[in-house]
């Protein structure tokens, strides 16, 4: 057990046992030794108490556990020692209280930094050898057996994977991806083992870069939460008003005594970090990973989005929507020929025209004799045939002839392909919208959202056309990474502005928004460090989740602050008109801070349904 939590406990044993122990000698008569047996009690608390004072000050920081020590001191002084070990009882075990109540708040966080695995099953010289998973490079042949938790970033070699995702997304139900497929590292393998190509550096992986978002949240602190810290000075100056007022104008000392207990603002220390932590640690179980709670505060108050196209808006990737053969040869042909010849290639084409042929059944086959001309196509000969694929002002060279094009929709990218020498037909693709994009629009105007943009390199005319029937404000088109920044700039004349981007471009306009929000596991490493909001699941219904769970939290945190500060504020006046005693207004501050606590903990629950009622809505985009 850590010294810190051996000493905590220490400190409420003291006053507890103090406490029972007075209360035994005076049932027995012994009334002075009781007094002293509570005033012993109570020095250890507030010892502790004025250490953290002194340290706190020298950092320069000012807290309202100054009224705690005076209330202490106090009511030492004044001859109220029962009154005195109460305040120390309470402190201490309000102090546990907030510890019970910030874990169970960072549960599901926690629990992202718990799952990082150690180690790895890594073939060395045709033999399995348990290596750190610091030790694992580029291009290492991994297994990953049944149970294992993904350890690096990387692509399957051999075999399927039947993966569970729910602590990175949220998803409940494993995921099956095929031979070929790239994983992200912080799945659990929940079928048999397969074989894994690592892709980077255990320190380089999603889950890795997910861990330290996740440390860098829980040690933030919100606004909000630096409310009490700010108005310190002037709550305490009220208080010793109060207190001292009573007094003088009573000439009861033990009034001031009662103020001074119930004065301490815990409702501010603790209900606003509680009910902001339990914010993130909810988004974090939907599959939402929320930096800090300023980045929470400022979610419940947004007023305007700007998208980015590209892996945002659509799935990143582009797919087949349409395989035309020429005469005497067929779709599967056009497609088998292309496939497999693009098996050899490490552009993203070649991999989606090969996952669409895995997709469909067709058997793929080496080529031989390949040769390839970056970001223009591919030659070789696939069983026996000489086969070019790219494009298609590529294949015209290579067959030395006049080829017109077939007209690809705007946006749309053709894969012209070529067989012994004769065009064989052409391929089109297109990086097409996310599936509920329109849903997802209206769900975001539902939630608050006056404004949405289109920001885009890309040209207008592809960008008109991708969005001619979404719900947009504007579309700002063939932008470059500084012109992104004047959009979200623009926009921010409607009020707070959230920036979703997953590029290296989009970094910028990120940091430049109120709120940047990165798609986690198809984005950029630059996107993902410089967002506030990081969606760990390809999933933008996401966004209205948190929108929905940062206002609620928010809403949680006001309203805990503003009934249990009144309740204190209607507590100090009465103890300072005579109506409550020392010991009552400890009780009564106890009560008050329980209840404080305990309402928020409610931005834990899903009070509407949120991940059940939108997990249809949007399909994930592997």
């Amino acid at each position: 057990m850590a010294f810190a939590q051996v000493v905590k406990r220490g400190i409420v044993a003291c006053p507890l046992a103090g406490l029972l122990i007075g209360f035994g000698l005076h049932q027995f008569g012994g009334d002075e030794v009781a007094r002293s047996v509570w005033a012993w009690a109570t020095l250890p608390v507030l010892a502790v108490l004025c250490i953290e004072i002194a340290t706190a000050l020298r950092r320069g920081e000012f807290g309202l556990d100054i009224v705690a020590a005076l209330s202490m001191s106090a009511a030492l002084v004044f001859g109220e020692p029962l009154a005195a070990v109460v305040v120390a009882l309470m402190y201490a075990g309000g102090q546990h209280l907030e510890d019970f109540a910030e874990r169970r708040a960072r549960r599901d966080m926690t629990a992202l930094l718990g799952r990082a695995p150690r180690s790895v099953m890594r073939y060395e010289n045709g033999h399995l050898r348990k290596v750190a998973t610091e030790l694992v490079l580029p291009g290492d042949a991994l297994l990953i057996r049944s149970g294992d938790i993904i350890p690096v970033d990387g692509r399957i070699a051999r075999g399927a994977a039947v993966l569970d995702m729910s602590a990175l997304t949220g998803e409940a139900l494993p995921q099956r991806m095929e031979e070929g497929a790239m994983i992200a590292s912080g799945a659990l393998n929940r079928g048999d083992a397969f074989d894994l190509t690592a892709l980077r550096l255990a320190r380089d992986s999603v889950y890795a870069g997910i861990v330290r978002l996740v440390d860098a949240a829980q040690k933030s602190k919100a606004p909000m939460a630096r409310l009490a810290d700010r108005y310190a000075l002037g709550f305490l100056v009220l208080t010793l008003v109060m207190a001292g007022g009573a007094w003088w104008l009573s000439g009861d000392a033990s009034r001031a005594v009662a103020v001074l207990v119930v004065a301490t603002p815990c409702p501010l220390l603790l209900a606003v970090p509680i009910a902001l932590v339990a914010g993130m640690s909810r988004a974090a179980k939907a599959g939402i990973l929320i930096k800090s709670g300023a980045a929470l505060e400022k979610l419940a108050l947004l007023r305007a989005i700007v998208f980015d196209k590209t892996g945002t808006l659509t799935s990143g990737s582009a797919q087949v929507v349409e395989i035309m053969p020429t005469t005497g040869h067929s779709v599967d042909e056009l497609l088998r020929a292309a496939a497999s010849l693009g098996q050899i290639s490490n552009h993203v084409v070649s991999h989606q025209l090969v996952s669409e042929a895995r997709r469909r059944g067709i058997e793929l086959v080496i080529p031989t004799g390949v040769s390839e001309a970056a970001g223009e196509g591919v030659t070789g000969f696939v069983a026996g045939k000489r086969t070019i694929i790219g494009k298609p002002s590529f294949v015209r060279n290579q067959l030395k002839l006049g080829q017109p094009d077939s007209g690809a929709p705007s946006g749309a990218l053709q894969i012209a392909i070529a067989i012994e020498q004769r065009y064989a037909g052409h391929i089109i693709m297109s990086d097409g919208l996310r599936q509920g994009t329109p849903d997802l629009l209206r769900a975001l105007r539902n939630s608050g959202i006056a404004r949405i943009v289109l920001a885009t390199g890309d040209r207008r005319d592809v960008a008109e056309a991708l969005a001619a029937d979404l719900d947009l404000d504007a579309i700002e088109a063939d932008l470059t990474p500084a012109q992104k920044i004047a959009t979200v700039s623009a926009a921010q004349r409607h009020g707070p502005v959230m920036m979703v981007g997953d590029g290296i471009n989009d970094a910028p306009a990120l940091a430049a928004a109120d709120v940047g929000v990165a798609m986690g596991l198809s984005g950029s490493a630059a996107s993902i460090e410089t967002a506030d909001v990081v969606l760990l699941i390809d999933r933008l219904d996401r966004l209205v989740t948190a929108l929905q769970i940062a206002k609620r939290s928010r809403a949680i945190a006001i309203q805990s602050v503003v009934v249990g500060i009144g309740l204190s504020t209607l507590g100090m006046i009465a103890a300072a008109f005579g109506g409550l005693s020392p010991v009552e207004g400890a009780l009564l501050q106890e009560a008050i801070d329980v209840a404080v606590i305990l309402n928020a903990l409610r931005a834990l629950g899903d009070q509407h349904g949120l991940g059940r009622r939108l997990r249809p809505q949007t399909d994930a985009v592997g």
